[in-house]
């Protein structure tokens, strides 16, 4: 979800003067809604000069957190999507594609739960360099954990038998399939997914090159400071996500 500030294009209704006024009440982003007293702001609306487009504005963003929500599906319906929509990434790791029926699921979020040093970044390493083979990928690196260096380790070892000018031709395939992006704080991650949404929708309409995978690696050192913990290195420390949607984006 994005701050404030970069919906205004999109939604006029969001200009400065609702900006400021939220701004005045401690709102910044769309984030910054879903934990406020909405009647309180509403009730602080009321009293404005401008409170009829100030109200306005409110609803604008109830609507948009709205449409990001996907309707409630019962069990037999859900069963049935999965069915329909049985579409995998492999992460070339055989043991984790046998154990996740394929690979990663197509438009769901597979979250890497472990210990650190437990493996996790060099799941996500490998899975990179897997899917970038045939797809254009994202990898936020908020650790400087990213490897290009593993990254061509685990070309190699699955192209042992080809020659070094294939190998040199699949290396720079998948090298160029991968934009890494360093974030180190979770507005900062806010702002980036934002933009690669907008960029996705843009690439939708014009048929351009899509994104097909995002690797946030770690959430946990994004988190950790926001919730006052001392620990950068927790429990939950990556986030994969895949979609083949491009209309959204999905993250934690």
């Amino acid at each position: 979800m994005a701050p404030l500030k970069n919906l205004e294009t999109e939604y006029p209704i969001i200009d400065s003067n609702f900006q400021n006024f939220c701004a005045s009440h401690g709102i910044f982003s769309v984030e910054d809604f879903l934990i406020h007293d909405l009647y309180m702001l509403a009730a602080f609306a009321e009293q404005n000069v401008s409170s009829e487009r100030l109200k306005e504005g409110i609803t604008q963003i109830l609507s948009i957190i709205d449409d990001m929500h996907q309707p409630w599906l019962n069990g037999m319906e859900l069963l049935e999507d999965a069915k329909r929509n049985k579409h995998f990434l492999p992460t070339g790791i055989q043991g984790v594609d046998l154990l996740l029926g394929g690979g990663i699921r197509v438009g769901q979020l597979t979250e890497l739960v472990g210990p650190s040093a437990s493996g996790k970044t060099q799941v996500c390493l490998q899975t990179a360099s897997n899917v970038a083979r045939n797809y254009m990928m994202l990898y936020l690196d908020t650790g400087n954990s990213f490897s290009p260096q593993r990254i061509a380790y685990f070309l190699g070892k699955t192209n042992e038998l080809a020659s070094a000018q294939a190998k040199n031709q699949i290396l720079q395939k998948v090298m160029s399939n991968i934009l890494c992006h360093s974030v180190f704080d979770i507005f900062a991650m806010f702002d980036v997914l934002h933009q690669l949404e907008s960029n996705l929708r843009c690439q939708e309409r014009g048929g351009g090159c899509r994104i097909r995978l995002l690797i946030v690696d770690s959430i946990s050192l994004l988190i950790a400071p926001v919730l006052g913990g001392t620990s950068t290195r927790g429990i939950y420390a990556r986030i994969t996500v895949s979609s083949d949607r491009t209309e959204y984006i999905m993250y934690c």
